[in-house]
């Protein structure tokens, strides 16, 4: 049974538990595993930097549902509101995608126990690849996509969670139609401008086109064709691209994602300074 809450979760930003008051237009998170320091001490250091939330990968790790028991996961949630933080979103990301019919099945029962996790750890996203779509509808892959996603859809809507695919391996048009094909409330997208710029979409029309299945964005750079960079020195249009998701109504998190670089939690920081200009 879905409760009146759960039912309005696909209208509403990832959970907000923080106890500090929101600085700027935007709240703010972190993916706390490109810092290097571990999930326990990277959530410490989100904090000192003044974040507003964050972000976990829970493949793996003390953080995989395998790992988390009930009262690690009460845990969990209790040390995020002692440090004033939210959970924008878990990381479910595999990387096997959902074209692929001998990892199919364990990619439906890996992405149901995220969801779970992410019910009890507080948040209404979990963020993941879809994969390389096939060239042609027509294509088998195609259709066991589409009934898989359906099937972790009707999980994740009787949770009041959303289930989102980054964007970048296609265009933001193709991942649209894709989407209206499933057509579940639940399946969404997590909205990465950094990788439509260096497959070269357009980062910015794309929010238009994708509007209404965003419920998170990463904050990253990179030069077209090229490399990442820290954020602003790369060809993301963060201005431009801020704006249009404040024109299409995004209230969720902007989440920072540093993959690379000698100082990341320099460059985090920076980030941090930089997005709460806007």
């Amino acid at each position: 049974m879905v409760t009146g809450r759960e039912a309005a979760a696909w209208d509403m930003p990832a959970a907000y538990a923080g106890r500090r008051g929101q600085v700027g237009k935007w709240r703010i998170g972190i993916l706390v595993d490109n810092l290097g320091l571990g999930i326990g001490p990277g959530i410490e250091k989100a904090a000192e930097l003044g974040a507003d939330g964050v972000q976990v990968y829970c493949t793996s790790g003390e953080m995989s549902p395998r790992r988390m028991t009930k009262s690690g996961r009460r845990a969990f949630v209790a040390r995020l509101e002692a440090l004033g933080l939210a959970l924008s979103a878990l990381c479910g990301d595999t990387f096997k995608g959902f074209f692929d019919s001998k990892t199919i099945d364990e990619q439906v029962v890996d992405a149901k126990a995220f969801v779970d996790l992410a019910r009890d750890l507080g948040t209404t996203v979990v963020t993941t690849h879809f994969g390389h779509f096939p060239k042609s509808e027509e294509d088998p892959a195609w259709r066991m996509a589409v009934d898989a996603l359906r099937t972790i859809g009707e999980h994740a809507e009787d949770r009041g969670v959303s289930y989102a695919s980054e964007t970048g391996l296609e265009s933001p048009r193709d991942l649209a139609a894709f989407l209206e094909r499933v057509g579940s409330r639940a399946i969404r997208v997590n909205y990465d401008p950094a990788n439509l710029c260096f497959r070269g979409f357009d980062h910015i029309a794309g929010v238009k086109i994708l509007k209404d299945y965003i419920v998170h964005t990463h904050a990253k750079d990179y030069k077209r064709g090229g490399e990442e960079t820290p954020l602003g020195m790369g060809d993301v249009d963060y201005p431009k691209y801020l704006s249009a998701l404040e024109e299409a109504g995004y209230k969720g998190f902007v989440t920072i994602e540093r993959e690379s670089g000698e100082d990341v939690v320099g460059d985090v920081t920076e980030a941090l300074a930089y997005l709460r200009k806007f």
